[in-house]
């Protein structure tokens, strides 16, 4: 053991330490690097929760990337059908990281009941379609049945627009598709409510309507088989553009390839910004966590200064000195973190838990339970940033110390 860990660690434990004037002051430095950490923990935690999300509820609706004929159709709406070769599936799913592959279809229409009318847009889904994505938005009844031989007339619609049709769990309503050629009367299907969803995200809770893919294929005249388009769910969203490029290459040279991200810009744009405040935030607190450890490091030397006297006398280094107060500095730093990770994580925990903590404005965030997430390594990087960076911050003011005389401090003794 060196002497000036041996000589801080004394110091540390020493009652006069404890019961000095500078206790009071070095109390606050630990309180701020505690509050610090908290601060640095649950914004992480809130803006990584709201992103994923976000990006959990764009893809459940449309898949992490859509497989669909090289065009120039911007709307939702699937004009022309899309028929696959027999080795399309098995080409897509051989793609590392690609879990899941269905197919969609989707068509315009409006729903008429005795008091009102509403824009749809009906997307239908066969029996490959993934409902388990689906489950946490399910308020109320179940899911279509639409892995039957006969097409059904069971729906699920959004409690958004249930509410604005003024529709609840088994009514049956009639919506109308329109034809290609505008001047031909309507198709008309009849559809029976039997499951309600919301998913918070008002974008697609006021259009989306899902019903039985056959639905679609038959009021299009497509052909068996035929579809819209298919939509590809990957494991990892963070590597959702090599992804793509992958599945672009493992399919048919007149097929086109496109993420969510490419899809709904504005939307990650918009999230994407999450990551500046996080920085911003954790910047600031690091900042003003290292002032405050700053002023506490001052207050040590003055409150030691016949004790650098001595030492310097004794004919130990300036560095040597130094290093003594900086040992002394990232104990407490360790204790601030230490509290801070108790009660960070803990918050943490109980929001995930228990959700208590909601937004005024749902609407605005798509969500009404704030969200949390965050990894391991994020608590052990945002630990270790936090103490080096502070401890950084104390090299330059413990520079004091080179300009105690030794004389003098002994004699302020």
């Amino acid at each position: 053991m060196n002497y000036e860990f041996f000589i801080a660690k004394r110091i540390i434990k020493a009652k006069q330490y404890k019961s000095s004037v500078s206790a009071t002051i070095i109390k606050i430095a630990i309180a701020a690097i505690a509050i610090g950490i908290v601060m640095m923990m649950v914004a992480i935690a809130t803006g990584m929760g709201l992103q994923k999300t976000i990006q959990e509820k764009v893809a459940t609706f449309n898949g992490h990337i859509q497989i669909s004929h090289f065009d120039n159709n911007n709307s939702e709406v699937s004009l022309m059908p899309l028929a696959v070769e027999d080795d399309f599936y098995k080409n897509v799913t051989d793609v590392e990281g690609v879990n899941h592959l269905q197919a969609v279809a989707i068509k315009a229409g409006i729903i008429r009941t005795e008091k009102t009318f509403e824009g749809v847009l009906a997307k239908g889904v066969g029996a490959d379609y993934n409902w388990k994505a689906f489950e946490d938005f399910l308020t109320e009844g179940r899911f279509p049945n639409v892995s039957e031989k006969r097409e059904n007339r069971e729906v699920l619609i959004s409690a958004y627009m249930a509410r604005r049709l003024e529709l609840k769990l088994g009514d049956t309503f009639k919506t109308l598709f329109l034809k290609e050629n505008t001047s031909e009367i309507p198709n008309e299907r009849t559809f029976e409510i039997v499951g309600i969803y919301d998913s918070g995200f008002q974008k697609f809770d006021a259009n989306v309507l899902l019903v039985d893919i056959r639905h679609i294929q038959r009021m299009n005249k497509w052909k068996n088989g035929e579809v819209g388009n298919y939509e590809v769910f990957i494991d990892d969203f963070g590597s959702i553009e090599e992804k793509t490029n992958e599945v672009y290459h493992a399919i048919a040279s007149t097929l086109d390839t496109q993420n969510v991200i490419t899809k709904f810009p504005f939307i990650f744009e918009w999230i994407s910004l999450f990551d500046v405040n996080i920085f911003l935030i954790i910047g600031i607190i690091i900042i003003v966590g290292g002032i405050n450890m700053i002023t506490a490091l001052l207050v040590l030397i003055l409150d030691r200064t016949p004790m650098i006297g001595i030492l310097k006398s004794l004919g130990s280094s300036d560095w040597d000195i130094r290093k003594i107060f900086l040992y002394n500095a990232a104990y407490l730093i360790g204790i601030g973190l230490l509290w801070g990770n108790v009660i960070g994580i803990g918050l943490i925990w109980l929001q995930d838990a228990f959700g208590f903590l909601t937004f005024p404005n749902p609407e605005q965030y798509h969500t009404t339970t704030i969200p949390i997430h965050i990894e391991i390594w994020h608590i052990v990087a945002l630990n270790i940033g936090t103490l080096v960076l502070c401890v950084l911050m104390l090299l330059l003011p413990s520079y004091i110390i080179t300009k105690i005389s030794p004389v003098k401090a002994i004699k302020f003794q």
